[in-house]
């Protein structure tokens, strides 16, 4: 097909505005989809983003529009929306040339709508600004018109006003990706030079690999090479997605597709990675990246006797997943299990239900932490994935943390709480943007661990559910951290250590020991609950133990009669506390990090 006749785009929105719903209409008004064939959330396949009701896994599909007479091809790249995935959706909008930017007419601009759209603007993509929902009783139009126009920079004349679950504006939206957006520029004369923007792994096939050609043509039966990975294949079988996959014998510049080379290891292929031809290699495309693991947990099956069926369904998930790694760990108190790595917390928390749902496995999972890094005395730079691989206090030179910039869209009355909510967790103020007479965006740079955990469900809180945040990576920056580990029963337990501020520390302990006490059942013999710095106990709590009433039996007589049998019942306590083993619930491992901010 002639490459005037291609548009590319994608669609961009915050959680829950309707990009699905939107996408559904899209290939029902192109026909692409029959009506026997459609349902609701058709690009979203995997049960879990349909039951949380978000996109997961990035997907194409093409579809062919008649527009004053001719036939169109329209090649749509469905993202991610959430921040975890801000790399894979980086990609996604480098592969097109215009962008579909979703508000919904109730909820207004959010935080992610404006990340999304600056994203977009890097990529110098076209943006066709599109209202949703319009026709909801509570929807805003002129209000968030107006927000659009502030936030944004949009032309008010520029937003189309579309309902992607009644239809309406449908053929306006494709006849304005025609108008607006512009038609690849891509070559079909010069060297293959293609991007892969996804994969996954079929077990029969191996990793299918998601490609939009940008300059060149590939075609069945040739040999490319992965110029990043360094690797060279047979294409053996080729296509695209419409939705579901359609074979054909050549793809061209401008066009979207898929790759089967019959490669066995999803690890061999790359986001981000240019796919040329070996015998006359193009420049590989700029923007490549690692995965960039921001948090690790452990993973333990609660039944020490499930671990090798936990290592076969993270096998399993990893082969299509390739953004999360993990390595087996040992743990005095859970035993044997992993050490997992994510991109974000909710990536871990996707990985964890697919985990249980998929392969029906009963984890205990360990607090969240995030990546830090630490200059040694010696010279020596290390990375920390976990408390227990910091160095002795003598051995530290400097502590870094990784920082964010956090963008957090509110109601004006709301702002006070939000400030107080930043600033109590050692957040630096740096801005504050209205986007309406009655919307503030405030701007804050904050430690990612005071983030990951819980700020998002403090923050829906503190708004009464109208906050919404989002943020990005700045980088490491030095700190003064601490290493604070907790004893139970005198024993060091390494599941339940964390990485936490110098100043923070005394009350964070405190309230750690306070948590525990509760959430430790009581045994038949006194625990302690103690948090140290170093060989510096900070706080101590005991779980008082179960007793029997051995005098009971002693209705009268003299006291010393009662005094031994208060004696012997100690000897037995101290010899039980001496053998004994305390069971720690799952619900303690949480407690650590659920320590009252409030409480400050």
């Amino acid at each position: 097909m002639d490459s005037k006749h291609i548009r590319n785009f994608c669609i961009i929105a915050h959680i829950d505005h309707g990009k699905s719903t939107l996408a559904d209409r899209l290939l029902e008004h192109t026909e692409t989809v029959s009506r026997r064939e459609m349902k609701e959330q058709l690009l979203d396949d995997m049960e879990l983003e349909r039951a949380r009701g978000i996109t997961i896994k990035a997907r194409a599909v093409v579809m062919k529009y008649r527009y004053q007479g001719q036939i169109f091809e329209l090649n749509l790249i469905d993202t991610p929306g959430h921040v975890d995935f801000h790399y894979e959706v980086s990609r996604s909008l480098a592969c097109c040339e215009g962008a579909v930017l979703l508000i919904d007419a109730a909820q207004g601009v959010e935080a992610q709508s404006v990340a999304n759209a600056y994203a977009a603007l890097e990529n110098d993509l076209t943006i066709i600004p599109v209202m949703n929902k319009i026709d909801l009783l509570n929807a805003r139009p002129e209000e968030v018109t107006e927000e659009m126009e502030h936030s944004l920079g949009v032309e008010r004349d520029d937003v189309l006003r579309v309902s992607a679950k009644a239809g309406i504006g449908i053929k306006d939206l494709l006849d304005a990706t025609i108008e607006r957006i512009s038609p690849p520029v891509g070559d079909p004369n010069t060297p293959l030079q293609a991007m892969v923007f996804d994969s996954h792994y079929d077990e029969f096939r191996g990793a299918i690999t998601y490609i939009r050609i940008m300059n060149g043509k590939v075609q069945k039966g040739q040999k490319i090479k992965f110029l990043r990975a360094g690797t060279t294949h047979e294409v053996i079988d080729m296509g695209q997605f419409a939705p579901q996959k359609r074979p054909c014998d050549e793809l061209q510049a401008g066009q979207v597709g898929y790759l089967v080379c019959n490669i066995k290891s999803i690890d061999d292929v790359n986001i981000g990675d240019t796919v040329s031809n070996p015998q006359n290699e193009a420049e590989p495309l700029t923007g490549y990246q690692e995965p960039q693991r921001m948090v690790y947990c452990g993973l333990y099956p609660s039944d020490g006797q499930d671990f090798s069926e936990l290592r076969d369904a993270l096998e399993k998930l990893s082969i299509n997943d390739p953004s999360f790694d993990f390595e087996p760990e040992t743990s005095d108190a859970l035993g044997f299990g992993f050490r997992c790595g994510f991109l974000g917390l909710l990536h871990m928390e996707i990985v964890q239900q697919r985990l249980e749902q998929e392969s029906d496995v009963d984890l205990v999972q360990t607090a969240p932490n995030v990546t830090y890094r630490v200059t040694k005395t010696n010279g020596d730079s290390l990375e920390i994935h976990r408390p227990q691989e910091v160095p002795d206090a003598g051995e530290i030179e400097e502590f870094f943390q990784p920082v964010v910039r956090v963008n957090l869209i509110q109601p004006t009355e709301f702002i006070g709480p939000v400030m107080k909510l930043c600033q109590d967790r050692r957040g630096t103020y740096k801005a504050t943007e209205y986007l309406s007479p009655t919307r503030a965006m405030l701007i804050y740079e904050l430690p990612l661990a005071e983030v990951i955990y819980d700020l998002h469900d403090k923050l829906k809180s503190a708004t009464r559910g109208y906050g919404t945040m989002n943020y990005e990576v700045l980088g490491y920056f030095p700190a003064d951290l601490v290493r604070l580990d907790i004893l139970v029963n005198g024993n060091r337990v390494d599941a339940l250590s964390v990485i936490c501020d110098r100043i923070d520390s005394d009350r964070r302990g405190r309230a750690v020991a306070k948590k525990l006490k509760i959430e430790i059942d009581r045994h038949m013999f006194e625990v302690a609950v103690q948090a140290a710095i170093g060989t510096r106990v900070i706080a101590r709590e005991t779980v008082p133990a179960l007793r029997k009433n051995v005098t009971a039996k002693c209705y009268g007589g003299d006291i010393t009669r009662k005094r031994k049998l208060w004696a012997k019942q100690r000897e037995g306590k101290k010899r039980m506390k001496s053998i004994g083993q305390v069971d720690i619930p799952q619900k303690a491992f949480m407690a650590v990090l659920d320590t009252g901010q409030e409480s400050k």
